[in-house]
């Protein structure tokens, strides 16, 4: 079976993340073949997916004004290679490359959603192509793969198709997420953590659904409650030279506290250097960041966004978004615990991702919906 990934474009990402790990599983565990086709450049994905021997084309889409020029090509690309299967990623890829993969005659089109809040951003242009593929989510799909249940339901609330609708939170790669010791010792000790301190970690980009905000304002709670807390905050523009978030740490009266080490890509070394894990985002789908967390089994707080809740399950903390008192309060509940109780706590968020959450449970549950439409002969 040879299933073609159709997404805008392969910079790093959670959904681009996901489709890497998806082909790379698939292509070294089976006889079917995964291809990708990027509507605009390469990417670093890009770059690590062909590295692994994963056949990937581009489109080199610019902007709105390549539309249609991307949209021919896509379809001369699709009738040439003629994939059985057409897996598309998000709004731009799902409409073009759903119309495009019906236009030459293939039926089988698997669309995939991950945004939960459609009330906060996305552009004008955004919220057009959401409308339109919520008009033909029960024309052009066969089957719509939402990431969360937070994902399914606010789509179904504005006007998606329910009946083509599914659920597979996103798989983690047990294997990659590991680091040594040494390597916690080497972050903590080049930036002046000491031994006795304990580290309450963020990690993620800028942006304002991330929150960064009401972090800031709890961990300046906490840090006038314990001397020995410090806070290492991972992430693109996540650094000194960011005045906004600058400005927000200096007004917390503890900005010695704060280690800001912007974007890395040694991130299960920066787990590994953190004791406790904090999510605060106003709005997540299935958050990649505290999979990944558990995975390396902290203990973790988090805020109710998307589907984190249900992620974490019973092994950690949850509280509302965008409440700095509350999420102060759940980071100081686990400070005063013991190592020990730390510990237990981190093991059982490890244990339910190793449960349920594996690239293994994804992989399965992709399977079948490849293989329901494989079989069906109406696609042939």
């Amino acid at each position: 079976m040879k299933v073609t990934h159709i997404i805008v474009g392969l910079n790093i990402g959670g959904a681009e993340l996901m489709l890497r790990r998806i082909c790379e599983s698939f292509n070294s565990n089976s006889d079917d073949e995964h291809n990708v086709i990027s509507l605009t450049d390469l990417g670093e994905v890009g770059s690590l997916l062909r590295a692994q021997g994963v056949t990937v084309d581009t489109l080199g889409m610019r902007g709105a004004w390549d539309v249609f020029s991307a949209f021919s090509k896509l379809v001369r690309f699709l009738r040439s290679t003629k994939p059985d299967v057409v897996q598309t990623w998000m709004y731009h890829a799902d409409l073009l490359g759903g119309l495009a993969a019906r236009r030459v005659g293939i039926k089988a089109v698997i669309w995939g959603i991950r945004t939960t809040d459609v009330s906060r951003g996305g552009g004008k242009a955004t919220i057009v192509i959401r409308r339109l593929c919520a008009w033909l989510s029960s024309r052009v799909p066969s089957v719509i793969v939402c990431a969360a249940q937070a994902s399914r339901a606010s789509h179904v609330a504005v006007g998606y198709s329910p009946g083509r609708m599914t659920v597979i939170p996103n798989g983690f790669d047990l294997d990659r997420l590991v680091a040594e010791p040494q390597e916690r010792e080497a972050i903590r000790s080049n930036h002046g953590i000491d031994e006795g301190a304990l580290v309450i970690g963020s990690l993620g980009r800028y942006n304002k659904v991330k929150d960064h905000s009401s972090f800031v304002t709890a961990a300046g709670f906490v840090a006038a409650r314990f001397a020995h807390v410090k806070f290492l905050m991972v992430g693109r523009d996540v650094d000194r030279a960011n005045e906004a978030l600058m400005a927000e740490i200096m007004a917390t009266g503890y900005a010695d506290r704060f280690v800001l080490l912007g974007e890395r890509r040694d991130v299960p070394a920066c787990f590994k250097a953190m004791d406790i894990f904090c999510l605060h985002s106003l709005t997540e789908g299935f958050p990649n960041v505290l999979g990944e967390a558990m995975s390396m089994a902290l203990p973790c707080v988090t805020t109710e966004a998307g589907d984190a809740a249900f992620l974490l399950g019973e092994n950690g903390l949850v509280v509302p978004v965008q409440d700095p008192l509350a999420l102060s309060e759940a980071l100081a509940k686990i400070a005063v615990l013991t190592a020990d109780e730390r510990s237990a706590m981190g093991q059982g968020a490890y244990k339910r991702i190793v449960e349920n959450f594996t690239m293994k449970c994804a992989e399965h549950k992709f399977k079948a919906i490849y293989d329901s439409l494989y079989s069906n002969q109406d696609i042939h």
